[in-house]
C-alpha cells in the first residue's frame, strides 16, 4: 500500500478538532548530473495531470526496511539505467505539511556506469530520458511549464550551486 487515510483528533487548551492525513512512507528523488554538467530529466505521461511532464527520476519508499539511499539508487537504476559512483545528499523535505506525512529524500548522483532499466508500470516503460545543459535547465525552471516539486527544488538548490560557486 502507498498509502492510507487516517483521522487525527487534535486537543488543546481551548480548541479540539479532527483533520484526515494522508500518511505515507516517503519517498526519494535523484538529480543526475553527468561529467560534462548535463542533468538527466525524464519526460513522462502522468495520468494524475493526463499530460506528459518534465520529471527527475523519483519514486516511493516502498520496501520495508530500505534506507533512503538505497532506494534513490534503485530508482536511478530502474528509470534511467545508471549506476552512480558518487551519491550527495541534499535534503529532506515535507511535501505538503497540510494533509500528508510524506517526506523526500533529494539526492545529487554522479559518475554513472550504464545497466540495462527496469521500469515498473506503464509510465516509466514510455518514459523518454532526455539530457539538458544547465542553461537549458534553467530555462525549463523559469520558463512556462509547471514542473513537479522535487524537480523544481532540485534544479533551484544546483543551478543555484552553480551560479554562485
Amino acid at each position: 500500500m502507498v498509502f492510507r487515510v487516517e483521522r487525527r483528533f487534535v486537543e488543546g487548551v481551548g480548541f479540539q478538532f479532527d483533520r484526515d492525513i494522508v500518511v505515507h512512507a516517503g519517498a526519494v528523488a535523484v538529480l543526475p548530473i553527468r561529467d560534462d554538467g548535463c542533468i538527466g530529466f525524464l519526460r513522462q505521461y502522468r495520468a494524475s495531470f493526463d499530460r506528459i511532464l518534465w520529471e527527475i527520476p523519483a519514486g516511493t519508499r516502498d520496501v520495508d526496511g530500505e534506507e533512503p539511499l538505497a532506494t534513490a539508487q534503485r530508482e536511478l537504476a530502474e528509470e534511467m539505467g545508471l549506476v552512480a559512483e558518487q551519491w550527495e545528499f541534499v535534503c529532506e523535505y515535507m511535501n505538503s505539511a497540510g494533509w500528508t506525512s510524506q517526506t523526500t529524500v533529494l539526492y545529487i548522483a554522479r559518475e554513472f556506469t550504464f545497466s540495462p532499466r527496469e521500469p515498473d508500470g506503464p509510465e516509466e516503460s514510455t518514459a523518454e530520458i532526455v539530457w539538458m545543459t544547465p542553461n537549458d535547465a534553467r530555462a525549463l525552471l523559469f520558463g512556462p511549464e509547471v514542473l513537479e516539486s522535487s524537480t523544481c527544488l532540485a534544479l533551484l538548490w544546483h543551478l543555484g550551486t552553480i551560479s554562485s560557486g
